[in-house]
């Protein structure tokens, strides 16, 4: 895919890992999908921006022990105006966590939908988001796995404006994805029958990766698990991975 000036509206616009060791991160995700990285220095609370032949494509920050969360990867949603956006969470059913200005660079927020998921909202500066998607080592798809599928949809299409698209609406398995404009780069997910009890609603970011089986090796060489072995589906062959400090995260084969 082309590189990309800004996503659309109510897409996906970047994503940042939370770790509780910066130097190990930057050591394995360096190794396993070719980034470089840089400090955006102490005024910016020491976060780190990952790119990938020198585009952005992702960020890095100290997870601080009093926010008593695991390490986790998250993504983040276009909006055009964060405080109109936020309204419209609220009114939706879902909650936010935190909102906060970043000098120079944009707006950020963190909210939960009604489920529960936790996700980010981004209305950019300076800072206008990852400019590769479908690449290896560039993020390539996002899915929220939901307790609240229909609610899901409902709280989505309402706060970022969505156009969902079904794919499959079985007792097995349902499924909906997100189009914009001619691309579809998102999917949710009907998790009720399978979640387990201590596993919240949650948003997961795929990957690219030329070789699954190959990256999955990698990833284990360095101090990553294999979370789910690489399987071939009709979406391509697919594997989910921890990194060191145990953040989750899956592979994805490229799309042609």
């Amino acid at each position: 895919m082309p590189i990309r000036d800004c996503a659309p509206l109510g897409a996906p616009c970047w994503i940042d890992l939370t770790t509780s060791d910066l130097a190990r991160a930057q050591d394995f995700y360096g190794t396993v999908f070719g980034w470089t990285f840089e400090s955006a220095g102490p005024e910016y609370g020491g976060y780190v921006n990952a790119a990938k032949d020198g585009h952005p494509v992702a960020g890095i920050m100290a997870n601080r022990p009093e926010a008593g969360s695991p390490d986790h990867w998250a993504t983040y949603f276009h909006t055009a105006d964060l405080d109109t956006t936020l309204s419209a969470v609220r009114r939706a059913g879902g909650s936010v966590c935190m909102a906060m200005e970043v000098p120079a660079k944009g707006h950020m927020a963190v909210a939960t939908d009604p489920a529960g998921a936790t996700f980010g909202l981004w209305q950019p500066l300076g800072h206008r988001g990852f400019e590769l998607i479908g690449r290896a080592g560039s993020p390539v798809w996002h899915q929220l796995t939901t307790r609240g599928y229909d609610a899901a949809l409902d709280f989505y299409r309402a706060v970022l404006g969505w156009q969902t698209e079904p794919v499959s609406e079985t007792d097995e398995f349902r499924y909906a994805t997100a189009r914009f404009g001619d691309e579809q780069l998102l999917g949710v997910m009907d998790g009720a029958s399978f979640l387990p009890q201590d596993i919240p609603s949650n948003w997961v970011i795929f990957f690219g990766a030329e070789d699954v089986d190959k990256t999955l090796r990698v990833i284990a060489d360095h101090g990553g698990m294999v979370v789910r072995e690489a399987e071939d589906t009709p979406y391509g062959r697919l594997a989910a991975a921890s990194d060191p400090t145990g953040a989750v995260f899956n592979l994805s084969s490229l799309q042609t």
